[in-house]
């Protein structure tokens, strides 16, 4: 079982409510986190995972931040505790850039927000973030009481290398494919045949004119996101 460590002593206010900086524990080391805490009586907690660490992505990522609101900021409804966390080799977090084990840290991280909290689980990716929480989720955490899955900007092409999704035939969590039409590394195109191969329910919604990052749609993304958590009763 990956450990989990305390969380550090650091706290102040943002966006309204409380933000504790936590140090976890994974598989390659210490990996740096921040923590939004809820509501109190928030019924459920979620984790946001940053883009790819060599195109500069971060937990500070603004597609993150922008969901990390969306799931926290009272003014959307939920008020939910939010972790997010830098893949190892990023910020300060320990470790090397591998490209497939960071799945690891995904599920150190979804242990330490389930021993933190003991709520069931929203998890949220963007880009990279969202590959590696689709693979740690659908294929490697079915002890965890994960509810739904939110993939914002799924690549199917970046950075050289191809992403594939067949494991998604067999997951039967919830799921949302959130991306611009415009988008790059996934065209509309690609992203269809993701959504017509994963198993219900699954959700598909490509934002006209958006690109990769959303600009000039995050508030919609914010929206589209918060509306689909609500379809599924969380």
């Amino acid at each position: 079982m990956i450990s989990t460590s305390a969380p550090v002593a650091t706290a102040q206010k943002a966006c309204g409510t409380t933000l504790r900086s936590i140090d976890l524990t994974g598989p390659a080391g210490r990996l740096e986190a921040l923590l939004n805490v809820g509501a109190p009586g928030a019924s459920y907690a979620a984790l946001v995972c940053h883009p790819h660490p060599k195109g500069g992505g971060t937990l500070h990522n603004k597609v993150v931040y922008h969901a990390m609101k969306a799931l926290n900021a009272p003014e959307f409804g939920l008020g939910w505790p939010v972790l997010r966390f830098n893949f190892r080799g990023t910020g300060r977090s320990e470790g090397t850039h591998d490209g497939k084990a960071e799945t690891g840290d995904v599920l150190a991280a979804i242990e330490w927000i389930e021993n933190a909290f003991n709520l069931p689980l929203v998890v949220v990716g963007f880009s990279f973030g969202a590959a590696m929480a689709l693979l740690a989720c659908c294929t490697s955490a079915p002890h965890h009481d994960v509810r739904a899955l939110a993939a914002l900007g799924l690549p199917t092409h970046a950075d050289g290398r191809d992403y594939h999704y067949s494991f998604l035939q067999h997951c039967s969590l919830p799921k949302l494919f959130l991306s611009g039409a415009c988008d790059p590394y996934a065209p509309a195109s690609d992203l269809e045949r993701v959504a017509a191969t994963t198993a219900e329910p699954k959700k598909l919604v490509l934002l006209p004119g958006a690109d990769h990052f959303f600009a000039g749609q995050l508030e919609t993304m914010q929206n589209v996101l918060v509306g689909w958590l609500q379809e599924q009763h969380l």
